[in-house]
């Protein structure tokens, strides 16, 4: 049974928010956003990661086409991320989305407390 436009479309949503919801390409697109970054400085910058995770999530958001990966024929070699055009557009969303979860922390803790206390037991 094929899916009616607006499955489609929640579908297709569900897809890049996987991708780009995860936990460690957002802070990568925040940085690389702000110009051309390395994968050492990425390293520092993004708590908790490890070098196998920020390789594979690189490669992912490069294969994308949210990062475009430049290699210097230096040595030892230099590498540097950069958002694409369609990743800046992603990011002026997640500035948005970022804004709204800021506004709406508070009450969102809220109505967790009161949905807790009132299925407890």
């Amino acid at each position: 049974m094929p899916f009616t436009p607006g499955q489609a479309r929640a579908c297709t949503v569900r897809e890049v928010l996987d991708r780009v919801g995860g936990k460690w390409s957002i802070g990568i697109l925040v940085a690389a956003s702000n110009g051309p970054v390395r994968f050492t400085e990425l390293e520092r910058h993004i708590e908790g990661i490890s070098r196998r995770m920020l390789t594979l999530t690189l490669r992912n958001l490069e294969r994308d086409g949210l990062l475009h990966r430049t290699v210097y024929p230096t040595v030892p070699p230099k590498v540097e991320y950069t958002a694409t055009p369609m990743a800046m557009e992603l990011y002026e969303s997640l500035v948005a989305l970022t804004s709204w979860a800021e506004r709406h922390r508070q009450a969102i803790a809220e109505a967790r407390t009161r949905y807790d206390a009132e299925h407890a037991g």
